[in-house]
């Protein structure tokens, strides 16, 4: 399946999987879904499911699904913030419309949700 949305007044195609539809239909509430751009010494991309998901706003791709975007940064760099999740705050960026992914896929696969975005199209980090 395949939706697209708006953040930050940039197009979004959200394309789930036929298992991840079939488990959204099991949920009481939407999904929130966030994709997080995290900004330290290297650039790293995660995305994250229900209480994970904390970006400020979401949109509404179905009844069951909502996605957002966050930009996210350490108030300093530190090699070992990759083996430990360090304290993180929202990235103050100018535009942030300039970094909203162009593609988000979803899966859910052995009792997990996963998911991976791109910024651009064709499928590209």
């Amino acid at each position: 399946m395949q939706r697209t949305v708006e953040i930050l007044g940039r197009k979004v195609r959200v394309e789930w999987s036929d298992a991840a539809d079939r488990q959204l239909q099991t949920l009481a509430e939407p999904l929130p879904v966030e994709m997080e751009l995290y900004f330290s010494c290297l650039i790293r991309k995660a995305v994250r499911f229900g209480r994970d998901a904390q970006a400020a706003n979401f949109a509404s791709v179905s009844p069951q699904l909502k996605v957002g975007f966050r930009p996210i940064m350490t108030k300093a760099c530190n090699v070992k913030d990759f083996e430990v999740e360090p304290p993180v705050e929202d990235f103050p960026i100018v535009k942030p419309e300039a970094f909203v992914p162009k593609r988000l896929t979803i899966d859910y696969r052995n009792g997990k949700w996963s998911g991976d975005f791109f910024l651009q199209r064709n499928g590209t980090a």
